[in-house]
C-alpha cells in the first residue's frame, strides 16, 4: 500500500502558510476534518449526556462514539477508556489513586528516559506515602534502555513500574513487554507512556502487556485532551477521590467533571481521519493497523534521509542512536547553542524547536543539563521538499558565522 503524502497534506490548512513542520513530537497539526468535527459538535444542541433530551443524546452518543474510535486505535476495551485534560493530569490522578493502597517499604520504578508526565507523578504520589523510587537508567552512549535496567530495580516490594513506550526526545523504542513481564512477575503494576509512540506505531495494548496506557490524541492530529486506557476489570478495583454526586460506574468514576464533547468528537474525527487514509471496508481498527504500518515507513524512509544528510554536514552531534527508534532526532552543534539553530532554521520557515520538552531526567544524563537541543521531528504530512528545505538550512548554520 502506497502513501499519497501530497493527498494527506491536502487536508491541512496550516500548511498553506508556507512552513515546513518538524515540530510535531510537540503537537501536530490537525486535518479539517478535526476542525469541522469540533466547530459542528459547540454547535449542536449539548446538554450534560443523558438519554431523554435530544442535547442530551448529543453528548452521550459523542462520548461513547470516542471510546469506541480510541479503543480501535489502541486494541482495547471502550470500557476501559477514561479521558481527561492531558495525559498528565490523567497520570497525577492514577498515582494519587493507587498510592492510596501503598506505604513505607513499598516501591515504584520510574526511568530516566521519560517525560517527567511519567515520572513526577509517580514520585510525589510514592514521597507522599512514604514509599521508595528506585530509578532504571539508559545508556546515553547508544540511547538504550535495556530490560535489565529495569530489573535490577525490582523487589517484592515493587508495587509500580512506570516506562515509556517512545521517547519524547530522542526516540528510544525500549523493549516495553520484556519489561511488563518483568514487572508482572515482581506483581507490580506497569504504567506505559505511550504519547509519543501512538503517533508513529500501530499500537496493540495485549501485546505491550500495560496494565495502564496513556496517550495524547494532539500528538496525533486530534485535539488537545488526554486518554487513558485500561481493562475494565482492573478499574473497577480502584476507588480514586471524586465528587459524591458524580457517577461511579467505570470509566466515568476516573472522569472528573462535565467532559470536553467537543474535544472528544475531534478525537473521533481524528482516528476515522487515520483510518480513512487505508482504502477498503475492513473492520476500523485493521485499517488504522494498516495505515500506521504505512505512514511508520514513510516518516522512516524521511529520517534516513535527514540522518544521511546530516553526516555530510560538520559539527553536528546526533543523540538518538538507539536502532529501534521513532523518526525523532535530538541534535546538538559543536561550539554553538541549539536555540540559535532553532531561531536560524524559524527565519527559513522551518519549525524544529530546541529544550528538553519536558524530559528532564533524559536530557540531565546526556549531559545536555535542562536546555536540551534541537529536536526534529517527523509527522505524515511531512514530505521530502520538507527535508529538502530543512537540511538546506542546517547546512546554511553550520556554515554561518558562530
Amino acid at each position: 500500500m502506497s502513501f499519497d503524502v501530497r493527498a494527506v497534506r491536502e487536508h491541512f490548512p496550516a500548511l498553506r502558510a508556507g512552513y515546513a513542520h518538524f515540530d510535531g513530537p510537540g503537537g501536530s497539526q490537525v486535518p479539517d476534518v478535526v476542525a469541522a468535527a469540533v466547530s459542528t459538535t459547540l454547535l449542536m444542541p449539548l446538554a450534560n449526556r443523558g438519554r431523554v433530551t435530544a442535547a442530551e443524546r448529543t453528548a452521550d452518543g459523542v462520548v461513547l462514539a470516542a471510546r469506541a474510535a480510541m479503543a480501535d486505535l489502541l486494541g482495547g476495551d471502550p470500557r476501559g477508556i477514561v479521558f481527561g485534560r492531558s495525559m498528565t493530569s490523567l497520570t497525577f490522578h492514577l498515582a494519587r489513586t493507587l498510592a492510596a493502597g501503598w506505604g513505607p517499604g513499598d516501591e515504584v520504578v520510574v526511568t530516566r528516559l521519560d517525560h517527567d508526565a511519567n515520572i513526577r507523578p509517580w514520585v510525589h504520589a510514592a514521597e507522599a506515602v512514604g514509599a521508595t523510587v528506585r530509578w532504571a537508567d539508559f545508556d546515553p552512549e547508544t540511547g538504550e534502555l535495556g530490560a535489565d535496567a529495569v530489573a535490577e530495580q525490582l523487589s517484592p516490594r515493587t508495587r509500580l513500574v512506570a516506562v515509556t513506550a517512545a521517547s519524547n526526545l530522542i526516540g528510544t523504542r525500549p523493549p516495553v513487554r520484556a519489561i511488563t513481564d518483568l514487572a508482572h512477575e515482581a506483581g507490580a503494576l506497569t504504567c506505559v507512556d505511550g504519547v509519543h509512540f501512538t503517533a508513529h506505531a500501530a499500537v496493540h495494548l495485549d501485546a505491550l502487556g500495560a496494565d495502564f496506557f496513556v496517550c495524547s490524541p494532539y500528538k496525533f492530529l486530534g485535539p488537545h485532551c488526554g486518554v487513558l486506557a485500561a481493562d475494565p476489570a482492573l478499574l473497577q478495583t480502584l476507588r480514586p477521590a471524586k465528587l459524591l454526586p458524580s457517577p461511579d460506574a467505570v470509566p466515568e468514576r476516573f472522569e472528573l467533571g462535565t467532559l470536553p464533547y467537543e474535544l472528544l468528537a475531534g478525537t473521533t474525527a481524528a482516528v476515522d481521519f487515520l483510518a480513512s487514509l487505508a482504502p477498503g471496508g475492513a473492520h476500523r481498527r485493521d485499517r488504522l493497523v494498516r495505515i500506521m504500518g504505512v505512514i511508520e515507513a514513510h516518516e522512516d524512509r524521511l529520517r534516513e534521509r535527514i540522518e544521511a544528510g546530516l553526516a555530510e554536514l560538520p559539527g553536528i552531534i546526533r543523540y538518538s542512536r538507539a536502532p529501534h527508534r521513532t523518526p525523532t532526532m535530538l541534535i546538538g552543534f559543536r561550539g554553538r547553542e541549539s536555540r540559535a539553530a532553532y531561531e536560524f532554521l524559524a527565519t527559513r520557515g522551518v519549525n524544529a524547536p530546541a529544550g528538553a520538552f519536558y524530559a528532564l531526567e533524559a536530557s540531565r544524563r546526556l549531559g545536555l543539563g535542562d536546555a536540551g537541543a534541537l529536536r526534529v521531528g517527523l509527522a505524515p504530512y511531512v514530505d521530502d521538499s520538507d527535508v529538502d528545505r530543512l537540511l538546506a538550512g542546517m547546512e546554511a548554520f553550520v556554515q554561518s558565522p558562530g
